[in-house]
C-alpha cells in the first residue's frame, strides 16, 4: 500500500458523513464518497458538519459520485456506511472498484449478517466490522449535526484465505486512520459479540418504537410492555448464543437501566417509517429469525414483531423504487 490511501466511502447519510470527515482529517486519505439524495448539494459544496466535539467543518472529498462504478479505478477501503436495507444489491455495485488483492471492505452498519453477502461476492478479500454508536442527523442534504456520542467498535471478519498478519495490518491500519481523525475506536477480538449485543438493543427498541409510533418511555407505561420487552432481548440472546456468539442474559439488565435513565427515543426505524422509507428489517430482525429457526430456538416474540414489520415495510420498498 503506497502513502497515499484510496478510500471510496459509500452511502452518505447522517453516520457515512461523519465518518468521511473523521477520514478526510488525514492528508493522505484520498476520499471519493458515494452520495445519492445528497449527491447536488454536496457535489456543489461538499457538506458541512457541526460537531459538539469537532466543531464545524466543510469537507470537499476529492470525488463526489452516484454510483461506485464512476469514481474509476481500485480502492484500498471501501467503507459500507449505507441503510443495510437491500444488502444483496451491493456487492455488484461495488464489484467495478474492488481489487481482491488489496481492497478491504469496512462494514459500518447495524444489524448482524452483514457480512456475508460481501464474503460470498468477494472470497479473497479481507473484511472489517465495525459497531458504531454515533449520534448524528442530517435534516437538509450537506447538512450534518452531531451530538457528543461517539464510540466505535471494530474487528475482522476473518477469512482463512488470507494470512492473518495481512488482515492484521488492514485492521490497524484503518483504526490509525481513526485515530489521526480525532474519534474514538477500539479494536476487539470479536466483533460478533458487540454487534449482537447492538442488535439486542435494535431488535427492541427499533421496532417496538416503529410499530406503536411511540416513544421508549411512553412504550415502558403500557401495561404488559416491559415484561413483552425483556421477553424479545432474551430471545435475541438465545440466538446469539446458538450461534455460539458469548452474549450473556445479564446484558438485557444494563440495557433496560440504560434506556430508562436517558430520556424518552424513538428511533432511526421509527423515522425512517414516518419518512416512508425502506427500514433495516432484514439485518436486525430477519437474520435473527433466521438463525434462530434454523437453530431451533424458541422465538415467538421475536417471529411476531419481525412479520408485522415485513408487512410494512413492503409498501416502502415498493415506493423507493418509484
Amino acid at each position: 500500500m503506497t502513502d497515499q490511501i484510496d478510500v471510496l466511502l459509500y452511502g452518505l447519510g447522517a453516520i457515512g458523513s461523519f465518518y468521511a470527515f473523521i477520514l478526510s482529517r488525514n492528508e493522505k486519505v484520498r476520499l471519493t464518497v458515494v452520495a445519492r439524495s445528497n449527491y447536488d448539494a454536496v457535489k456543489s459544496n461538499g457538506f458541512t458538519i457541526t460537531s459538539e466535539n469537532h466543531g464545524k467543518h466543510t469537507v470537499r472529498p476529492y470525488k463526489v459520485v452516484k454510483s461506485p462504478a464512476e469514481a474509476g479505478g481500485t480502492f484500498d477501503f471501501i467503507v459500507c456506511a449505507h441503510k443495510a436495507t437491500d444488502q444483496s444489491s451491493v456487492p455488484a455495485q461495488l464489484a467495478p472498484v474492488v481489487d481482491e488483492k488489496e481492497t478491504t471492505i469496512v462494514i459500518i452498519q447495524n444489524g448482524v449478517g452483514n457480512e456475508d453477502v460481501f464474503r460470498e461476492a468477494f472470497p479473497k478479500i479481507a473484511i472489517l466490522s465495525c459497531v458504531t454508536w454515533v449520534g448524528a442527523s442530517q435534516k437538509e442534504p450537506g447538512f450534518v449535526t452531531h451530538t457528543k456520542s461517539e464510540d466505535m467498535q471494530m474487528g475482522l471478519f476473518p477469512n482463512p484465505t488470507v494470512e492473518e498478519d495481512a488482515e492484521r495490518l488492514r485492521l490497524e491500519t484503518f483504526a490509525h486512520l481513526l485515530r489521526q481523525g480525532n474519534t474514538v475506536s477500539t479494536i476487539v477480538e470479536n466483533i460478533q459479540i458487540q454487534r449482537w449485543e447492538k442488535v439486542v438493543w435494535n431488535a427492541a427498541w427499533n421496532s417496538l418504537t416503529t410499530l406503536t409510533m411511540l416513544d421508549t418511555h411512553s412504550w415502558l407505561r403500557s401495561p404488559e410492555a416491559t415484561p413483552m420487552t425483556l421477553r424479545l432481548m432474551h430471545e435475541v440472546i438465545n440466538v446469539a448464543q446458538k450461534c455460539e456468539v458469548p452474549v450473556e442474559h445479564g446484558l438485557v439488565d444494563r440495557l433496560m437501566d440504560k434506556i430508562l435513565g436517558m430520556p424518552p427515543i424513538g428511533s432511526s426505524m421509527q423515522l425512517d417509517a414516518k419518512n416512508g422509507k425502506p427500514m433495516e428489517v432484514e439485518v436486525i430482525l430477519g437474520y435473527p429469525v433466521k438463525r434462530g429457526k434454523e437453530l431451533g430456538v424458541d422465538i415467538p416474540t421475536l417471529e411476531t414483531l419481525y412479520t408485522l414489520l415485513v408487512a410494512m415495510n413492503q409498501r416502502f420498498m415498493i415506493i423507493d423504487t418509484k
